[in-house]
């Protein structure tokens, strides 16, 4: 109990003293997973829109594999990876492995289909008169579809914060293929494992903490953007 306390109260001085180690690895551990975010989205959100407003072949199959691809073990992803960009893979021209590049493609292969299906149900959910108003109205296929997107952007984003919340708790995938190399590809999650197998508690619990405040922060955040949707709610068509 004294060594757990301990541990406590040399995290708050880690903290207030705004140690470089923990500040340099909450950077990267940030960096990484907003980058793995942003590519996420930037691939997710429109495959989503288009599985939801385009009858296209072999959707049920395609949906099928995004939604199963939300249940990936995250030490197949990164034996995935590690394989593909090792020297002896494919990709292993591109020296990728063990550095944050091979993290955030570990990460965006988590969270793409996660995004992308959460998409894919919030856009699907909207009310069908939307999108015959739209028409009425004389909208375009375009503005038919960015309507019905703006409709839907309280579900997508639940989709994001999802997604970040998946990629940011990630430990196997990273570690696989970032090596865990201490000032470089270190991240939040790898150093609470590594400091905990050594016994060593005051940084573990710091970025713990760390971790579980911002995951309230974003829902927090979050939950405040919902409640403005509803009590501000109008059917907006287009520009």
């Amino acid at each position: 109990m004294d060594t757990i306390f301990q541990g406590f109260i040399s995290a708050f001085y880690l903290m207030a003293a705004f140690d470089p180690t923990l500040l340099q690895i909450i950077w990267l551990s940030l960096k990484v997973s907003g980058a793995a975010l942003l590519l996420a989205t930037l691939l997710g959100l429109p495959v989503g829109a288009l599985l939801a407003l385009k009858r296209l072949p072999w959707r049920g199959l395609i949906l099928s594999v995004v939604n199963t691809g939300m249940g990936l073990p995250p030490v197949v992803v990164g034996l995935f990876v590690y394989l593909l960009f090792s020297r002896s893979g494919p990709m292993g021209f591109l020296e990728l492995l063990y550095t944050p590049g091979a993290m955030i493609i570990a990460q965006f292969i988590l969270a793409f289909p996660i995004v992308t299906s959460l998409s894919h149900t919030a856009i699907v959910n909207v009310n069908p008169i939307i999108r015959q108003a739209a028409r009425v109205l004389g909208a375009n296929p375009l503005q038919e579809a960015l309507t019905i997107i703006r409709e839907a952007r309280y579900g997508i984003m639940t989709g994001g914060i999802a997604g970040l919340g998946r990629v940011t708790a990630e430990v196997g995938a990273v570690l696989m293929v970032g090596g865990n190399i201490a000032g470089y590809t270190r991240v939040m999650t790898t150093t609470i494992a590594l400091e905990t197998d050594k016994g060593e508690f005051a940084l573990a619990i710091a970025l713990g903490i760390i971790l579980l405040g911002l995951s309230l922060m974003i829902n927090v955040t979050l939950r405040a953007i919902q409640r403005w949707g509803r009590a501000s709610s109008g059917v907006v068509l287009w520009d």
